[in-house]
């Protein structure tokens, strides 16, 4: 007689403590070629991933603490692809954040306060750097496809429409994820500048960028 297969019913994750919401303008600049192969399950240009994230939060709360006005950013390196692991990371919070605001970025981004993207990307660190709290340029227009973040001492981006090749003209290209847990829309850029000379170091011109506007609650990316 054959034996019947035995269900496992597996527990379901336990709902956050915290309440929380950010939503604003997104930067993701990487060493890739343009067209970022990681919207397309597709292995890095180069064999590893590195460059930075940053969000400037329009508006955004942590339970009863606001996050409007709030810039974060994050320089990294993965060895291969994202999904591998292995990967070093590094946050850069605004100085002029209170310390309540600080521990609420903390959470967030080390994937504790739910939320499937931040969970999955904290899942995949095997060396979490000090977190800076230091002063943020954030610059940002999707619409034109423009973009210009910095932290002194530490790294460089500065992105642009991507031009065409023969005629010279900006050309412009939109990724649609209907299902993606970082955005769900973001226009393909060109980063012109794209260097790190902090902890983590890289310096990798005229590669990918993308730009959104995302909402990212504890239950995972609302719109964008």
């Amino acid at each position: 007689m054959a034996k019947q297969a035995t269900v496992t019913k597996q527990k379901a994750r336990p709902k956050p403590a915290v309440s929380w919401r950010m939503k604003g303008k997104w930067l993701k600049n990487c060493n890739c070629a343009m067209g970022c192969p990681c919207d397309f399950w597709s292995k890095p240009t180069h064999t590893k991933c590195e460059g930075m994230i940053g969000m400037e939060i329009d508006e955004g709360n942590y339970g009863k603490t606001s996050l409007k006005g709030v810039k974060f950013a994050a320089t990294y390196h993965w060895p291969g692809p994202l999904h591998e692991g292995n990967g070093t990371l590094q946050a850069f919070i605004d100085k002029n954040t209170t310390q309540a605001q600080r521990d609420a970025l903390l959470t967030i981004l080390s994937g504790k306060a739910g939320n499937m993207w931040f969970e999955v990307v904290s899942s995949l660190i095997a060396n979490l750097l000090e977190p800076k709290f230091v002063p943020i340029k954030f610059e940002h227009d999707m619409e034109k496809r423009r973009a210009r973040v910095s932290v002194p001492g530490e790294f460089e981006t500065v992105t642009e429409p991507i031009k065409n090749i023969a005629t010279g003209k900006e050309h412009r290209i939109r990724v649609q994820l209907p299902f993606g847990m970082e955005y769900k829309t973001a226009e393909t850029a060109m980063a012109i500048v794209n260097k790190s000379t902090g902890k983590i170091k890289y310096n990798n011109p005229n590669s990918h960028s993308s730009l959104a506007y995302v909402e990212q609650t504890q239950a995972g990316l609302v719109k964008g």
